[in-house]
């Protein structure tokens, strides 16, 4: 019993010495390579958490290796809000005989080919403008000179597409519409389209440009006819990219002056849609004076056809519309179309229509 309690004593003193000498091998480690020894322990304690952490090889290899995902991909832009804040409300037009097309590209030099989208939050509609047009230069001008802030004031991504109709042939206001409208689709999914008169100016910058759950007219009255509207669904309306194919476009029939968008209110009013109106005390144009153009008289058939349109829509329309492109020239401000990467682009086009 002795020899064994000695044996013991003795025992506990060599534990005693032995972890009294590595405590103060560790310190004096420490003391000489302090760098070296957080290194070690940070990079274990970081591979010790991959292991645990990562569901197979690449995930070991990413969370050793790559870079954290955010620093790759660029921040997602917040939706716009429902109520722009850049809105001014209601403006006093003027209409500068001295303003020329390079002046206003000067003055909107964040648009390119026609094309603007908010710099700061992701818009909440996609809109195609679409003006039908024929030796109107200088209405185009003061309509561009315009349109393009009222329409960046909305936070709206939109391009303006100008369709221009060559030849001294009979004007066909609907028809170049509907070539707008396949064009534009073939540079961009456009969620919205307005169907847009050249000498038609938006004095409100709250009659905002988007589309609705059914057709909207957005032009309430203009000037000219102290602010009545003379029309039921011309001048300016708005149909989303559905709506527009549901009825068929418009009729390609109408060569000349009136009813073309009466017979779009009846193709509209067929498929039981409703029409939705912008409120009359924003929904103000001031239209720029001019007389009635030579190639567009009045149609002395328009009033047959318009009869004739519940039985000719389904024929007569977008799935009929024939037409020859003769010219693309891309331009800073507005837009026809370009067969080019997929991009809403802004440019001029002339258009030879069949009959």
């Amino acid at each position: 019993m002795g020899f064994c309690s000695s044996a013991d004593k003795i025992l506990r003193r060599i534990k005693y010495y032995v972890l009294l000498i590595l405590s103060l091998s560790v310190v004096a480690w420490i003391i000489i390579f302090p760098g070296e020894t957080v290194k070690t322990i940070l990079v274990s304690s970081a591979t010790t958490q991959t292991l645990v952490k990562g569901d197979g090889l690449g995930d070991q290899l990413h969370s050793m290796t790559g870079a954290p995902d955010d620093l790759n991909t660029p921040p997602q832009k917040v939706d716009c809000p429902k109520v722009s804040p850049l809105l001014q409300g209601a403006k006093n037009l003027s209409f500068e005989s001295s303003l020329t097309l390079n002046d206003v590209v000067t003055e909107n030099e964040k648009v390119r080919e026609g094309e603007y989208e908010p710099p700061d939050c992701a818009a909440r509609q996609s809109v195609a403008i679409l003006i039908p047009f024929r030796n109107r230069e200088r209405h185009l001008v003061y309509l561009l000179h315009h349109l393009h802030p009222f329409l960046q004031r909305q936070q709206l991504h939109y391009a303006i597409y100008v369709i221009h109709q060559a030849g001294n042939v009979t004007f066909n206001r609907a028809k170049l519409l509907n070539i707008g409208y396949l064009e534009a689709l073939k540079d961009y999914n456009w969620e919205c389209f307005i169907f847009h008169d050249v000498d038609l100016i938006p004095e409100n910058d709250h009659n905002l440009y988007v589309c609705e759950d059914h057709p909207k007219h957005l032009m309430g009255g203009r000037n000219s006819t102290r602010y009545h509207s003379p029309y039921n669904f011309g001048g300016v309306t708005a149909l989303t990219r559905e709506q527009f194919f549901q009825v068929n476009g418009f009729s390609n029939s109408y060569w000349g002056w009136g009813c073309e968008d009466d017979d779009l209110y009846v193709r509209v009013k067929l498929q039981k849609m409703k029409m939705v109106r912008a409120p009359k005390d924003i929904a103000r144009y001031k239209m720029v004076f001019h007389t009635r153009d030579k190639g567009n008289e009045v149609n002395k058939d328009r009033i047959k056809l318009l009869r004739q349109a519940p039985k000719n829509w389904r024929n007569d329309g977008l799935n009929s519309c024939s037409y020859q492109t003769l010219s693309l020239d891309r331009l800073p401000l507005y837009s026809s179309h370009l067969k080019l990467k997929n991009l809403a682009v802004t440019k001029k086009s002339q258009f030879s229509i069949q009959s």
